[in-house]
Formats: C-alpha cells, sequence, structure tokens
C-alpha cells in the first residue's frame, strides 16, 4: 500500500511544482471557506466566559447546573444534527450552496443568542448556531479539499483547522474585551455573526468546487475553475482525471446509499480509518482543554480567576501557533507520521499531567502554588504542542481525501458527526469522571485512549500525501485485495 503511493507521487512529480504561496486564488478561496471554521472555533469557546454572566442576568440558569449545561452542550447537539444533514447536503446542492445555507442559519442564530429574552429562547439560538456549525464542519474541508492540488492539500484544508483554533483564541480575546461592557454575554454571542455575514458575502463571488461541477456533467464552468488554479499541461492532466472519474460514477450505475458504506468493503475501511481517526481526537482529551482550560488550571492551584483565564489564552495561542506548523509538516512528512509523532507526544504529556495531580495538595488554601501545579501546567502547554500540529488537523485532511466522490459528502458528514457526539460525550463526562475517580486518574484513562489511538493509525490509517483522489481510491483497493489473498493463502 505504501509503496504505491510513494510511486504515484514519483512517476507524477514533475508536474507537481505548485507550492502554499504560489496561487493567490487558491489561497483567497482556502481562507473565505476557512471562515466556516472560524465560526466553529469561536462558537466553541466563547461560551466559557459568556456563561459566567448569563447566570448573573437569568436566575433560574445561576439556579440550574441542567440549564448551564443545556445552554453548552446544545451547540454540540445542534452540530450533531448539522454535520449529519451537511453530508446530503453537499452532494445534492453543491459546497457553496450548503455554505450560504450554513452562515443564514449561523447568523438567524447569532441574532437569537444576542436579543434572548429567556435562557429557554438562548438554547434556541443556541441550537440554531450549532446547525450551522456541524454543516461548516463538514463543508469547509470537502470543498477545500476538492479545489486544492494534491500536493499542497494537506496544507490547505488544515488551514481551515486553523481558523478553528485562531476562532478559539479570538474568543477569549473577545470574552476579555466585552467584560466591562454593558449586556456582555450579548455582544460575546451576536458577535459571532460577524464572520458569518462576511463569508455569506465573499462566497457569492467564489466558485462551486469544480470536482462536484464536472461530476454533475457542468464541464466547461468546471473548467474555467481549473483555470484558475493550474497551468495549461497541469490542468489537461486533472481533466483527464476527472473524465476518468465521472467515467468510472456512470459505470457503477448505483445510487447513493448509507447501507452500501457498510457493505462495500473499500468504503467501509475507509469509514472506519476517518471515523476513528474524528474519535480519538475528542478521546484523547482536547476539548477538556478547550472546554475546561480556566478550571483545569484552577484544579492544579492558580486559585486566582484572572490568572486561570490569561493562562488559558495563552494556551488557546498555542493551540493557534501550533496549527502554523501542521500546515508546514503535513505536507512535508506526511499525515500518518504526523498524527504518530502527535499521539506519542500527547500520551506523554497527559502521563506528565496525570502524576501532577496525583501530587498536588488536594487543599489549596496556601497563598503560594505547589511546585506540582506548575508541573501541570507545563504537561499542559506540551498536550497542546504535541496536539495542535498532528491531531488537531490530521482527522479533518484525511477525511476529505479519503473518500469516493459520490461518497465524499455523505461519509465525510458520518464522520463529522462522529467528532461532534465524541465532542458532547467528552464535554459532558469530564468534571463528572474528574470528581468520581479524581483529575489524575481522568488524565491516565485519557492517556490509556491516546495508546490506542496510536495503535488505530499503524493498523488502519494509510499515508495520502501527494495522492490524488484517484490514487486514494486505488489504495483501498489495492487493501482490500490484499487481505483477500492474504485470507486465500491461509
Amino acid at each position: 500500500m505504501q509503496s504505491y503511493g510513494e510511486s504515484s507521487v514519483t512517476l507524477q512529480g514533475s508536474y507537481r511544482r505548485i507550492s502554499y504561496f504560489s496561487n493567490s486564488y487558491m489561497l483567497r478561496l482556502t481562507i473565505v471557506a476557512g471562515l466556516g471554521g472560524l465560526l466553529f472555533g469561536y462558537d466553541t469557546g466563547v461560551i466559557s466566559g459568556a456563561l459566567l454572566y448569563i447566570k448573573d442576568e437569568f436566575e433560574d440558569v445561576n439556579k440550574s447546573s441542567f440549564l448551564q449545561e443545556t445552554i453548552v452542550s446544545m451547540t454540540i447537539v445542534g452540530a450533531i444534527i448539522g454535520a449529519a444533514v451537511g453530508g446530503w447536503s453537499n452532494d445534492v446542492f453543491g459546497r457553496k450552496k450548503t455554505t450560504l445555507i450554513a452562515d443564514l442559519v449561523f447568523v438567524l442564530g447569532s441574532i437569537v443568542m444576542a436579543l434572548a429574552p429567556t435562557s429557554y429562547i438562548l438554547i434556541i439560538g443556541r441550537l440554531l448556531v450549532g446547525l450551522g456549525v456541524g454543516v461548516a464542519s463538514v463543508t469547509a474541508p470537502v470543498y477545500i479539499a476538492e479545489a486544492s492540488p494534491s500536493e499542497i492539500r494537506g496544507g490547505l484544508v488544515s488551514t481551515n483547522v486553523l481558523m478553528i483554533t485562531g476562532g478559539q483564541f479570538l474568543s477569549y480575546l473577545v470574552n476579555l474585551a466585552f467584560t466591562e461592557v454593558l449586556g456582555t454575554w450579548r455582544w460575546m454571542l451576536g458577535a459571532a455573526g460577524v464572520p458569518a455575514v462576511i463569508q455569506l458575502f465573499l462566497m457569492i463571488f467564489l466558485p462551486e468546487s469544480p470536482r462536484w461541477l464536472y461530476l454533475k456533467k457542468d464541464k466547461s464552468e468546471a473548467i474555467s475553475v481549473l483555470s484558475k488554479i493550474y497551468d495549461p499541461c497541469r490542468m489537461e492532466e486533472e481533466i483527464d482525471m476527472l473524465a476518468a472519474a465521472l467515467e468510472d460514477e456512470q459505470m457503477r450505475k448505483s445510487r447513493v446509499s448509507y447501507f452500501k458504506i457498510f457493505r462495500s468493503k473499500e468504503l467501509r475501511l475507509a469509514f472506519l480509518a476517518g471515523a476513528g481517526l474524528q474519535a480519538f481526537q475528542q478521546f484523547t482529551g482536547i476539548n477538556t482543554v478547550m472546554y475546561y482550560g480556566p478550571t483545569i488550571v484552577q484544579m492544579a492551584g492558580f486559585t486566582s480567576n484572572q490568572l486561570a483565564l490569561l493562562l488559558s489564552v495563552i494556551i488557546a495561542l498555542m493551540n493557534a501557533l501550533g496549527t502554523i506548523v501542521g500546515i508546514y509538516l503535513i505536507d512535508h512528512i506526511g499525515r500518518k507520521k504526523l498524527a504518530l509523532g502527535s499521539l506519542f507526544g500527547v500520551t506523554l504529556s497527559l502521563i506528565i499531567l496525570a502524576i501532577s495531580f496525583f501530587m498536588v495538595p488536594s487543599s489549596h488554601t496556601s497563598s503560594t502554588t505547589s511546585p506540582y501545579g506548575w508541573a501541570a501546567i507545563v504537561g499542559l502547554a506540551l498536550y497542546i504542542a504535541f496536539f495542535a500540529p498532528g491531531m488537531g488537523p490530521v482527522p479533518w485532511t484525511v477525511n476529505s481525501e479519503i473518500y469516493p466522490e459520490s461518497y465524499r459528502g455523505i461519509c465525510g458528514g458520518m464522520s463529522a458527526t462522529v467528532n461532534w457526539i465524541s465532542n458532547f460525550i467528552v464535554a459532558q463526562s469530564f468534571l463528572s469522571v474528574a470528581n468520581g475517580v479524581g483529575v489524575g486518574t481522568t488524565f491516565l484513562i485519557l492517556a490509556a485512549v491516546a495508546i490506542m489511538a496510536f495503535v488505530f493509525v499503524v493498523c488502519f490509517v494509510p499515508e495520502t500525501k501527494g495522492l490524488t483522489f484517484d490514487e486514494v481510491e486505488k489504495l483501498w483497493k489495492e487493501k482490500v485485495q490484499g487481505n483477500q489473498r492474504e485470507l486465500l493463502n491461509s
């Protein structure tokens, strides 16, 4: 399997001289599409600060932990639904129209949140925003991947992940900026609509995915888009591959079906790899850090709210900077090696965190912080430093490229749904588990999950660096044929 990928790149390497910054049109397309990632990141981060002020205004929220959890998690519930629907919408209506729909829903949700007269209206607004976030989380990576030259596809799709982490960092800054403003939390949540309006306007002037256009028989428009991305010689090669993909789709003559994903061995293997990466991205603990960063810092003995928030801002900044490193590495060392290196470091960091919390004194009455508290902060920083370049972008990049064209939307949507469901489980269970078995034990559990993730990547995730979509499809066919030969020989 690996040898095939390497030979494919070698044979066609002479045609692939495009670099990340060599095509301004492609960069503009990526940044505009990536505003969906900014929405994703901003909304997941802003609620941690806004909730403090929501409790001050709504007495029922202040008295009910259930309402507080519902306000936080309702966006995730909406994202689960949005991701599932978004996959179908991508295939039926196209990537561009789906993005525009997501922006409209997001703007509507932001307005509802900002003007909410009661906590229950606020929850409805959170659900609407979640629907938009879920659709965007599926659509942006696929849209960028299908327009990207294969040799820089990883870096461009990872730019969407940079927008996610950048959005999280931005949300912390907005939280700080509006702490002294009248109507605090309404500005925090309402500001989420601004990037959605910007994307809605700019997206009107961008084309549909050239691959989707070509395979939906609008070939002239697809070729017009390709001409802005490739030189004439390379464009001919891309058109030939699209023609072959179209012929392959027509030969299948079968309707797209959810059931076929589990009946087809190639699709089953691809979905296992994609959904597994998405699940492990969440179950290795990233959103315990992003949702509960200030709380974890206080658990380590830093009782000052301001210091805890400041350290959380630094961690969010590290997450964004780490993603920039990932953009460079993903197309240079490959998806698989990057994920494995990331998981190795994540495991060590989680063990450091576990040991630190085992040693942190249970009582924080002292005015000075324990050295083990500082060790926990170091472990937290190392965790982000290892996670952000690898397990941050790799799952989204791999899922944007491993499925056949006719199933890319549906499978991508299903995998994103797995991500959001896993996100929901982690967000709802972390504090309960930490209170039940202890913070140190909780981080040990996450370390064990990271080890399982490492084994999973070794066994089930192929290297797709530099491969075209058609070459990736052949990888799965060769994998199935190889498994069948092994069974016959045994």
